[in-house]
């Protein structure tokens, strides 16, 4: 049993209620609970008639009203101080307790705190680990002069409910990047007729997610365009940022002629719209046969290169500055020869650098571990022999590129939507595969007009306003293509007079060709021998 609290001890008394502003059925709350609930108490313990919290957003400079009590229209409105302006501006920059006995106009910014009655104020500065958090303060309807005694109880309170408030800030942001980011990564890697492709991202153990991220995507051109880079900076802020610039550089892509021009056009964006910020990056795209890549490469590691049945190797690449260092860089872009099978291997500087061993240590490691075989085997092997069990200090990502041999292409199968917006897909994957195999462009040209035209007239006859699905197989033998392009629906007649034209042109762009109607659908199989 617990002791009589004694006439005079009304400072213990208060200690222990101090207590419990903190107490651990209050861990698992989230900021805004912790806060509302943290506000009662505070309030009871200090006999205020109001109590609010506003934190420090560090991207603004401002301090927003996140919780109140008895004033809650600072919350409901929005209210934003600066730094050094008014009283919670003050205490913030000045970093130390501030009383008003008086409140009026020249010492109070917030007109909210004057239109409600509020005479006497108590604010202290939320600290943890020497970083500013934000500000608490109390306010009472009657004037007040506040002790020495209540300066201190309420700094006590106030230190730990920074250290609480910032350990779930942290994690909420924490759990926003890792979630924001995984959101960014490529969900699936494209499959892409004659490329494989692995990839890994491992957030970093110590010190909060970075700005690491890895893009592929295919272009209208039908080409392959690879990404990888990495924001200065960790937390959601770098994220954020992140997420910009992959958005940013998809679009730039699409508007360039090569990787340096969408760098180029990327380190203008960052200077006016991200003056703070740096990052490396490294931007690659196929030709059309996949032979080699073009690669301009923005501060970032050079890729690691390994052919069948030979070592690995860094690529020698021009290395430009990194983006957003300032403006009107000249940017390079070089062409790296793609052998069949062999494989490229990009990454960010998680990877191979550690404290306990120099940068070339890790790039001999990698080296030693990249060989040309299967991406996602190359993947589990880099990891393995450069991470292993221990939890890695920074981010990682890694992206794996291989180039696959022609008669190593798997035959292609799509099924997409009988909609004239749909040809122009079935045209692009039609072009990748083709290229993928060997096809000469004459061999790619006219096997897309003979597969589009076989598409269209599935699109117009076979289905009604319901519409239905279209699948386009292709595949070789013998140095000849067999396409396969099938409905499920039920012919309707000719309605533009112009029966026969389409199979006529069909069949002077191949080798054979063959209609098979049936009861669930139509096939037309095409036969078109390559270097024909």
């Amino acid at each position: 049993m617990s002791s009589p609290v004694q006439p005079g001890t009304k400072v213990d008394d208060r200690l222990r209620r101090i207590e419990s502003v903190t107490e651990t059925t209050l861990a698992y709350l989230s900021v805004e609970e912790l806060l509302d609930e943290l506000l009662d108490r505070v309030r009871e313990l200090l006999d205020g008639d109001t109590a609010a919290v506003l934190l420090l957003d560090t991207a603004s400079g401002q301090l927003v009203a996140t919780a109140a009590k008895g004033i809650e229209e600072e919350v409901r409105q929005g209210v934003r101080i600066p730094l050094g302006k008014g009283f919670a501006g003050r205490i913030a920059a000045e970093r130390r307790p501030v009383s008003i006995e008086l409140v009026d106009h020249s010492n109070v910014l917030n007109p909210i705190l004057r239109e409600k009655g509020i005479r006497s104020l108590l604010g202290v500065p939320l600290i943890a680990g020497g970083t500013l958090v934000g500000i608490m303060h109390v306010g009472t309807l009657h004037p007040r002069l506040f002790t020495a005694e209540d300066v201190s109880l309420m700094q006590l309170v106030a230190d730990r409910v920074a250290l609480a408030v910032q350990a779930r800030l942290s994690a909420a942001e924490m759990a926003s990047a890792v979630v924001l980011q995984r959101g960014l990564l490529p969900g699936a890697l494209p499959a892409v007729p004659g490329i494989e492709l692995g990839a890994r991202y491992v957030p970093g153990h110590a010190g909060g997610v970075g700005g690491d991220w890895y893009d592929v995507f295919t272009l209208p051109s039908g080409d392959l365009g690879v990404v990888i880079g990495d924001v200065v900076g960790r937390g959601l802020r770098a994220a954020v940022v992140m997420g910009r610039l992959r958005s940013a550089l998809r679009a730039y892509a699409l508007e360039s002629d090569g990787p340096a021009e969408a760098l180029i056009r990327l380190d203008r964006m960052m200077l006016h719209f991200e003056p703070e910020v740096m990052a490396t990056a490294l931007y690659a795209v196929t030709d059309p046969s996949f032979e080699r890549l073009h690669v301009s490469v923005a501060g970032h590691l050079a890729p690691v290169l390994a052919p069948v049945g030979g070592p690995a190797m860094v690529a020698e690449l021009p290395i430009d500055p990194p983006l957003g260092v300032r403006a009107g860089l000249r940017r390079r872009s070089t062409a790296v020869d793609l052998s069949p099978g062999g494989v490229v291997c990009f990454y960010t500087d998680g990877l191979v650098e550690r404290r306990d061993r120099a940068p070339d240590e890790g790039q001999a490691r990698l080296r030693a571990a990249v060989t040309a075989g299967p991406p996602e085997q190359v993947c589990a092997t880099v990891m393995t022999r450069m991470v292993g069990a221990e939890p890695p200090g920074d981010d990682i990502a890694l992206l794996v590129l291989r180039r696959q041999a022609r008669d190593a292409v798997s035959p292609l199968a799509s099924t997409m939507p009988a909609r004239p917006h749909s040809l122009r897909a079935i045209r692009a994957e039609v072009g990748r595969w083709l290229r993928a195999v060997g096809a000469t462009p004459a061999d790619i040209v006219d096997l897309q007009v003979a597969i589009g035209e076989a598409c269209s007239n599935a699109v117009e006859h076979a289905y009604g306003a319901t519409g239905g699905m279209l699948t386009v197989r292709l595949g070789i033998e013998e140095s000849t293509v067999v396409a396969e392009i099938s409905d499920a629906g039920s012919w309707r007649p000719e309605r533009t007079g112009n029966n026969g034209r389409g199979l006529a042109l069909i069949r002077e762009l191949t080798d054979a060709a063959r209609i098979e109607h049936r009861p669930g659908g139509t096939t037309v199989t095409i036969h078109r021998r390559l270097g024909r």
